[in-house]
């Protein structure tokens, strides 16, 4: 696999876990997870950074962002007893079926 794809997802990875430990930090009250906040943060903007040189900015923020915001919602109800209603289920699928489209179909995205 590429290095700007590995970087990508390593990106999209650190980031779910900067803000499942921003919830955990408790408004930044307990030092492990507010660490982890900083690190995962730190450690995703610089692996974007990476994804930059290869991908353009507007398809790998879509896909960053995107991605991120799914896994976090699942993490928020596996992990945080958070509930999804249908219209949020509806709203991820979009999302997930908006990335499937860009990685299949456009030829912006590099593969």
């Amino acid at each position: 696999m590429p290095a700007h794809i590995l970087a990508l997802i390593g990106a999209i990875i650190a980031e779910v876990i900067g803000t499942a430990s921003l919830q955990a930090s408790q408004q930044f009250t307990r030092p492990l997870p507010s660490a982890l906040v900083v690190l995962g943060y730190g450690a995703a903007f610089y692996l974007l950074s990476l994804a930059l040189n290869v991908i353009p900015v507007g398809i790998a923020y879509a896909i960053w962002s995107g991605l991120g915001t799914v896994l976090i919602a699942l993490l928020g109800v596996a992990v945080f007893g958070q509930r999804l209603d249908l219209p949020a289920v509806l709203g991820l699928a979009l999302i997930i079926a908006g990335v499937v489209i860009i990685q299949v179909f456009s030829s912006t995205s590099t593969h």
